[in-house]
């Protein structure tokens, strides 16, 4: 996990933890809320998402939320809008812990995608050290690396990546190949259908592939119980909900107890 030294932040630690195979259990940070990442931060999550996809928050917001978890010890991944070049480096100036790259179709992509991950000459990523990623400057050394200190997530979300599963996961600095349920339902003709055969099997399929290449496969569980149903299916690397989807369903549980008490 990565960790403060002297209040500042350590790159690299998500990435390990990856690598050794550990088990990891976070959530996904949609309301671009600093103090409701830092609650989440605070209830022992290994790591937080910021949404850039599908939540509220903005590049404008990634640093502030990345300072929040970290101060609880907490890494932070970066899901960009689009895995263009300029959407990885920048949330990677920010001095995040990892990139999720939605809406993956081939290798060609996930390769093309990982130098822009690289500094020359191992890839294309923009070269600059006035940025938190170099600690303003202080840490030059940090654009000499040979591969990214941040973990490289890839989305199983759509038929072709799904055919291309095994080639995907297998691919040098891969770190995570992780299901998009909804999406893939969808994709697969069974939207929403999480009990259905045809997507079992594409579960399976998924983490029988990071398995053989040696990696974790993560997915995003809507609570607790199906977070344990798939933790047992072998996923490794489970965001449990988001900051809106715990609060909601929190508030919700508690209002009909009462209600049901009251009536």
């Amino acid at each position: 996990m990565v960790r403060l030294s002297f209040g500042l932040l350590e790159p690299g630690g998500l990435k390990r933890q990856l690598a050794a195979g550990e088990h990891t259990i976070g959530t996904f940070l949609g309301l671009a809320s600093t103090l409701a990442a830092e609650v989440c931060a605070a209830s022992g999550v290994d790591w937080v998402l910021v949404d850039l996809e599908h939540g509220s928050a903005d590049e404008a917001m990634i640093g502030p939320i990345a300072l929040a978890a970290a101060a609880y010890g907490v890494p932070t991944v970066v899901r960009v809008e689009v895995p263009e070049r300029i959407r990885i480096g920048r949330a990677l100036d920010q001095g995040v812990d990892g990139i999720m790259l939605p809406r993956v179709e081939s290798v060609d992509e996930v390769e093309r995608y990982l130098s822009y991950m690289n500094f020359p000459p191992h890839g294309v990523r923009g070269v600059a050290t006035y940025n938190r990623a170099a600690r303003w400057g202080l840490n030059p050394a940090a654009v000499m690396g040979s591969e990214s200190e941040a973990a490289c997530i890839v989305q199983i979300e759509t038929l072709s990546a799904l055919d291309s599963v095994e080639e995907i996961a297998a691919v040098q600095g891969v770190d995570l190949v992780f299901v998009g349920p909804l999406d893939l339902s969808f994709a697969l003709g069974v939207p929403r259908q999480f009990d259905h055969p045809t997507y079992l099997d594409a579960l399976d399929r998924v983490v029988r592939a990071a398995e053989k290449a040696g990696k974790p496969a993560g997915i995003l569980a809507a609570d607790k119980s199906a977070g344990v149903k798939l933790a047992e299916r072998g996923f490794r690397f489970i965001g449990v909900g988001s900051d809106s989807t715990v609060l909601s369903a929190g508030l919700r549980d508690a209002v009909d107890t009462l209600r049901d008490k009251r009536n």
